[in-house]
């Protein structure tokens, strides 16, 4: 009886073994970036132009899941939430966190009696606009749309829970021309 020796292999070559676990390795870490990228980053249609010049309708956006678990939310942040009256989801701006006193006079946002700079307001948009929001309560926070005419936030629906923001926008990823910009 005869034996023959396997074939050589080059120094360094991988064995099938080897590479079959390579390639389970690589299937594994594929599901896993696409599962806790689900997960972590959503991307959204934005449904309405309430947020221009910032956002346009039809604009898609990522919306980060994580970070506001881990840092909470932020005046200027750009959010995604349930619409108050169950209609959907809203795309808006965070004017005011819990414990704020927030107005708008003659256009101009204050928060604790202080003027807020938005540059991101045409202030043609919002000459004679006059809103006394309040105090925002514990666990919730004042949203308002960068296109304040005829816009649905927190002057028509008033505060809102923090448990109803799903996350804040990070990237806009169309169009392509708007690629990566953050709001």
């Amino acid at each position: 009886m005869t034996t023959t020796a396997p074939p050589a292999r080059a120094a360094g070559a991988p064995t099938p073994v080897r590479r079959r676990g390579r390639m389970v390795d690589l299937a594994l870490v594929l599901a896993l970036v696409l599962v806790v990228g689900r997960f972590a980053l959503e991307p959204v249609l934005v449904p309405t132009a309430s947020m221009e010049p910032t956002l346009h309708a039809g604009s898609h956006v990522l919306v980060d899941h994580v970070g506001p678990l881990l840092r909470g939310y932020h005046r200027g942040d750009v959010v995604l939430l349930d619409a108050p009256d169950g209609s959907g989801l809203l795309v808006k701006r965070v004017a005011a966190v819990a414990g704020e006193d927030v107005a708008i006079l003659d256009g101009v946002l204050t928060v604790d009696g202080v003027p807020v700079e938005e540059p991101w307001v045409d202030p043609g948009d919002v000459d004679s606009v006059y809103a006394e929001l309040g105090r925002v309560p514990a666990d919730h926070v004042v949203v308002l749309a960068d296109h304040r005419p005829d816009a649905r936030d927190s002057r028509t629906f008033g505060p809102v829970a923090v448990s109803a923001l799903h996350g804040r926008v990070v990237a806009t990823v169309w169009p392509l021309g708007a690629l990566g910009g953050t709001p």
